[in-house]
């Protein structure tokens, strides 16, 4: 039977800074401090601030009509239904999905929260019903949160990629840059093989990596069965993604 129960006193409790920074060089020390402290503030905090200057330097350097554009690119049907409408249709549409693409994107941080909340809530479920593992819903929240963080080295490289004058051309909040074998594929021509490359990302596999880790922490479920159900249920996601990509492109 996996337990939650508090840790022994092998490990005093660590500072925010020490989870942090220990996320990266020993993650388990953050994750076995998860069960003294189920706090994910800072993660969050760091993590909306980051998105923000993102989508700032995006808004700035390629601006939102060129991301609506290139989106719009990478769906082909939806491209040729737009083609086919009168003139100023079109113009009005246009102008309201950039609207709503700029919001979205300055929403960001909100809308990874709920995502956030749905996974934690996915993985108790799968814990506690399928592996009778007693774990609480915000040690796996902290642990989502604290495990996400190497997806920001991400996000800083394309910062500075954008920042440093990369082409608009091809940019996309959704593959912004050259971590998986997708970017180098043209969603315009081949959407489902894109969509499924972008899938073999090497931060994601490290997110995952981490989250599977940390679920050997704070149960007792062990390494193989943990890095089982994470990477289960992303190649279940990976799966929803193509089929979504085959269907609407």
């Amino acid at each position: 039977m996996a337990t939650d129960s508090l840790p022994s006193q092998e490990q005093a409790p660590l500072s925010e800074a020490q989870r942090l920074i220990d996320v990266f060089i020993a993650p388990s020390k953050t994750f076995t401090d998860l069960r003294i402290n189920a706090s994910w503030w800072a993660p969050f905090v760091i993590s909306a601030i980051i998105s923000v200057i993102f989508v700032i330097v995006v808004d700035q350097k390629i601006g939102f009509s060129k991301v609506w554009e290139n989106q719009l690119r990478s769906q082909p049907k939806q491209a040729e239904k737009m083609e086919q409408m009168p003139a100023d249709q079109r113009a009005k549409i246009t102008e309201k999905q950039i609207a709503f693409t700029k919001t979205v994107s300055y929403s960001f941080s909100v809308l990874i929260l709920v995502w956030y909340v749905i996974v934690a809530s996915v993985l108790l479920t799968t814990l506690k019903f399928g592996l009778s593992a007693e774990v609480r819903f915000k040690t796996l929240l902290a642990l989502v949160f604290y495990s996400s963080l190497p997806g920001l080295l991400k996000t800083l490289l394309a910062i500075l990629s954008v920042v440093a004058g990369v082409s608009g051309d091809a940019f996309t909040f959704q593959n912004p840059v050259a971590t998986n074998p997708g970017y180098f594929v043209d969603p315009a021509t081949a959407p489902v093989l894109s969509r499924f490359l972008t899938s073999f990302d090497i931060f994601t596999f490290w997110v995952l990596a981490l989250a599977a880790i940390g679920i050997t922490c704070i149960t007792k479920v062990k390494k193989g069965t943990a890095f089982a159900v994470v990477f289960g249920w992303y190649f279940v996601v990976v799966l929803i993604g193509v089929g979504a990509a085959a269907i609407f492109s």
